[in-house]
């Protein structure tokens, strides 16, 4: 409900969300709401630890104090990576939202490894805590704003796509894990002299490092080129064999430059007796339509493939059959028959999983086996094989 109001009242066109103006002013209204709460909240926590003498309140205070430092870093992240295209990155500036997530993981990690160290000195050497209601009920309010911060930043994470904003709710989360642990042991304290604040502030500080380093590993993926989502690699290949003549795709290879920065090509096979000027019209039109609705830009290459000529069926066909006797082959594709005479050659790309890495040694046996029980059926041609990893499930 409250999310629902800040949107409408402060995202101009929250409703565009593929407009690169409107992610920004999500992103701005993400960085400014995470930055007012999160100050509120260490001067909560500081406070409280203070007056209750408590490292991991303390611990817990510092913590929140760098999730301000990480709001105005995505502040400025979504600022600078919604800059224009220009001659020194011609794919514009989207990874820079990554590079701001990478810095924020390595805040909160920083103050994790801080907070160890003092919790370490609390358990050797440790001091009384004395429990008091008024700081209890702080710490009671402050989970309740982190369990809404954590909301916010995953439902405008989702509605932009944003892994950024995606793993700052999911830090909003691990801190009311850790903030529960503390009021806890505050409460404890009521109890019991045990000096179990040390202990506490210890389960936090490696919350906190859990939660920096799964922002690391979670911000650095995509910088290092991870793969695509499912839905999107399912969409260009389904959208892309609607068109007519279109009789199958592969070799499909996408690149992000950033949210809503995405390039991607494709293969697509084609018959080879389509007048290119036609083909060459459906091929354009598919390219403009599914860059639109996908919000990326595609590009197609063609490649045709006779389908009249009865001695190339026939192979096509019986190597059809005989990749089914290899389990490892999941199909193949760009297959012609090369030469004159009785000696020709069959050229074709197999594609295995990308869980198979084969030496070198193996791919040649993996072609000669091939080969060999092509040779059975004819003598006189020669098998020249490709081998492909599918990487993304085409």
């Amino acid at each position: 409900m409250i999310s629902n109001f800040l949107i409408n009242k402060f995202v101009r066109g929250y409703s565009d969300t593929k407009s690169k103006k409107v992610r920004e002013r999500y992103g701005y209204l993400g960085g400014i709401m995470g930055a007012l709460i999160n100050m509120t909240l260490f001067g909560i926590k500081f406070t409280v630890g203070i007056a209750v003498n408590s490292i991991a309140v303390t611990a817990e205070a510092f913590n929140n104090l760098s999730d301000v430092a990480s709001s105005l870093v995505t502040i400025f992240g979504f600022k600078l990576s919604g800059k224009p295209a220009d001659r020194e990155h011609p794919f514009g500036h989207g990874r820079i939202e990554y590079i701001s997530g990478l810095i924020v993981a390595f805040l909160v990690m920083m103050v994790g490894y801080e907070f160890v160290k003092s919790s370490f000195n609390r358990i050797k050497n440790p001091a009384p805590v004395s429990f008091s209601l008024i700081p209890f009920i702080l710490l009671l309010i402050s989970i309740v704003l982190k369990v809404w911060l954590g909301r916010f930043y995953k439902d405008i994470g989702n509605k932009i796509n944003s892994s950024a904003l995606r793993a700052s709710g999911v830090e909003a989360i691990s801190d009311v894990f850790s903030t529960s642990a503390v009021a806890l042991a505050l409460l404890a304290s009521r109890f019991t002299s045990l000096p179990i604040d040390g202990y506490i502030g210890m389960v936090v500080s490696l919350v906190i490092l859990y939660a920096g380093f799964n922002l690391i590993k979670d911000t650095l993926d995509p910088l290092l080129g991870a793969a695509p989502e499912k839905e999107l690699v399912e969409s260009i290949q389904e959208m892309l064999l609607e068109y007519e003549y279109i009789n199958g795709v592969h070799d499909l290879l996408v690149h992000n430059y950033g949210p809503g920065r995405i390039i991607a090509s494709i293969h697509a096979e084609i018959p080879s007796n389509i007048p290119i000027v036609k083909i060459h019209e459906i091929i354009d039109r598919a390219e403009k339509e599914i860059s639109t609705d996908l919000d990326i830009y595609l590009a197609i290459h063609m490649d045709p493939i006779n389908t009249d000529d009865k001695e190339i069926l026939e192979a096509r066909e019986e190597l059809t059959e005989t990749l089914k006797t290899v389990p490892i082959v999941k199909s193949f594709h760009d297959f012609r028959v090369v030469g004159e005479g009785e000696n020709k050659n069959l050229i074709f790309d197999i594609v295995i999983g990308a869980d198979h890495r084969l030496t070198k040694r193996e791919e040649l046996s993996l072609q000669k086996d091939i080969n060999f029980k092509l040779k059975k059926l004819y003598p006189n041609y020669n098998a020249i094989i490709t081998i492909d990893k599918d990487y993304l499930g085409i």
